[in-house]
């Protein structure tokens, strides 16, 4: 057992030389302003459709709803087109964070499973990284709710 532990650690720690020699260096400021560009960028391309929903003839309500919709699809389908990793991989977070990330996890692992079916690949798995976010987000609001629900209960009456 004791040699197992030993062997162990001495892979991790060959492992983590390996990482950091093939590494490169990561220029922090550079990512962080491309995410913010092509985060805004999403956002902006976002506001554009509620305008035109709105020019449209459609409520806030309703062109809220259709902007999602349409960011939604449109992430799917660079998904499905393997189009939407390329502007990941330059946008870094910028394209993680709104809903269109969301769309990505999705539809990402559903198109990696699809050859071993809809009942055993694409069902299973479409939700492999978007279900802890779905499970986390569900868990903290109730959690918010309950301390909202009790501070106003005790003290802002």
């Amino acid at each position: 057992m004791a040699q197992q532990l030993k062997n162990t650690s001495a892979i991790e720690k060959d492992y983590a030389e390996l990482v950091k020699k093939h590494s490169g260096k990561s220029k922090h400021s550079v990512m962080l302003v491309k995410a913010f560009l092509f985060g805004g960028g999403i956002c902006a391309f976002g506001q554009g459709l509620i305008n035109m929903y709105e020019y449209l003839g459609f409520n806030a309500a309703d062109s809220s709803m259709l902007c999602s919709v349409t960011l939604i699809f449109i992430s799917a389908m660079l998904t499905g087109l393997k189009v939407y990793d390329k502007i990941a991989m330059h946008a870094g977070a910028g394209t993680l964070i709104p809903v269109t990330g969301f769309a990505n996890s999705v539809v990402a692992p559903a198109l990696e499973f699809k050859s071993e079916g809809w009942i055993l690949g694409v069902s299973p798995k479409i939700f492999v990284v978007a279900g802890p976010v779905l499970v986390w987000g569900l868990l903290t609001s109730v959690i918010c709710g309950l301390i909202r629900h009790l501070l106003e209960i005790y003290f802002l009456r």
